[in-house]
C-alpha cells in the first residue's frame, strides 16, 4: 500500500473506546485523523457541525446513500448514522491514519467495502465491570443502563467471530490497554511518519 491503512475502532459503550481514542488523537494529532460521521439527529448543546458530526436531513442522507457515497450506515433510535467515503478521503488527503469509530453493524458493512482497514475492538474485562462503569457515570437511567448492557453483551459475542477483528483489546487497566493499542498501530504510525517526511504526495485511492 502507498500509505498507512485506516483503522476501524469498535466496542460497546462503557468499554473505554472513546477514552483511548481521545488520548490517541491528543498524543499523535499530526498522525491520526478522525472520520466525522453523518447523522440525521439534531445537534446537542455545544456540538459543532463538521467536527462532532455532519448534521444532515434524512432526505440528504438517503440520497447520498443511494448514490453510493457511504461506506456504512445504520439507524438507531429513529436517527440515521453513517460514514461517508468523502470523510475518510479528507483525512487520508492529509497523509494521516484515518480512524473510524464504528459499531458492530457498521464493522460488518465496512467488511463488504474495499476500504481494507485494521479492525480493532475494545472490550471490558467483564459485563460486571462494564455495568459498574455505566452506573458510576451517574448520567444513565436504569432503562438506558439495561439497554446498553444488553447491546454490549451482543457486541462481545459478535466480537468472538473468527476473522472479524485483527486485534481485541481488553480494557481492564487503561494504561495497559493504551500500550496494547499503540503496539498494534506502531507499524502504521511509522508509515504515516514516512509519508509526512516524504516530499512526494501519496495516493490513497
Amino acid at each position: 500500500m502507498a500509505g498507512p491503512q485506516p483503522v476501524v475502532l469498535s466496542g460497546p459503550s462503557g468499554a473505554g473506546k472513546s477514552t483511548l481514542l481521545k488520548r490517541l488523537l491528543q498524543d499523535h494529532e499530526d498522525i491520526f485523523g478522525f472520520s466525522v460521521s453523518h447523522t440525521t439527529r439534531k445537534p446537542r448543546p455545544r456540538e459543532v457541525n463538521g467536527k462532532d458530526y455532519h448534521f444532515v436531513t434524512r432526505e440528504e442522507m438517503e440520497k447520498a446513500i443511494k448514490a453510493g457515497e457511504f461506506l456504512e450506515y445504520a439507524e438507531f433510535s429513529g436517527n440515521m448514522y453513517g460514514t461517508s467515503k468523502a470523510a475518510v478521503h479528507s483525512v487520508q488527503a492529509k497523509n494521516q491514519i484515518c480512524i473510524l469509530d464504528i459499531d458492530m453493524q457498521g464493522v460488518k458493512n465496512i467488511k463488504k467495502s474495499d476500504l481494507n482497514p485494521i479492525y480493532i475492538t475494545v472490550l471490558p474485562p467483564s459485563v460486571a465491570v462494564l455495568e459498574k462503569r455505566l452506573r458510576d457515570r451517574k448520567t444513565e437511567t436504569e432503562e438506558s443502563i439495561q439497554k446498553r448492557l444488553n447491546a454490549a453483551i451482543k457486541d462481545m459475542e459478535i466480537s468472538k467471530e473468527p476473522g472479524l477483528f485483527d486485534s481485541i483489546i481488553i480494557n481492564d487497566v487503561l494504561e495497559e490497554a493504551y500500550s496494547n493499542l499503540m503496539r498494534v498501530l506502531q507499524g502504521e504510525i511509522l508509515k504515516a511518519e514516512q509519508c509526512k517526511n516524504s516530499s512526494s504526495p501519496k495516493d490513497f485511492s
